[in-house]
């Protein structure tokens, strides 16, 4: 069972992709991610932030790569915690 939301995920070997490429943009370290329903959960909610045109997660480095133009660092964090997740770094 994942450890982080309780969803009955056995494998934490899942990525999610969704229209972003990790050359085009800004990649932040998300910490506590353990399985799909995190990285769906965590992606949605990214997703929702204004000026985001893409989200793409590696789930087993916990890398968030988000693609687009007008948001800022904060919008990002604030989305990761909504999701109940901690943005861990920036680069």
């Amino acid at each position: 069972m994942c450890t982080a939301c309780a969803c009955g995920t056995e494998s934490a070997q899942v990525e999610a992709t969704a229209e972003a490429g990790a050359a085009d943009g800004k990649v932040y370290s998300v910490s506590g991610m353990t399985c799909g329903h995190c990285v769906s959960s965590v992606s949605g909610e990214i997703g929702k932030v204004g000026g985001v045109t893409g989200v793409a997660v590696d789930l087993p480095t916990g890398a968030v790569t988000v693609n687009g133009e007008g948001f800022t660092d904060e919008e990002i964090r604030v989305a990761v915690e909504k999701a109940g997740y901690e943005l861990a770094s920036r680069s």
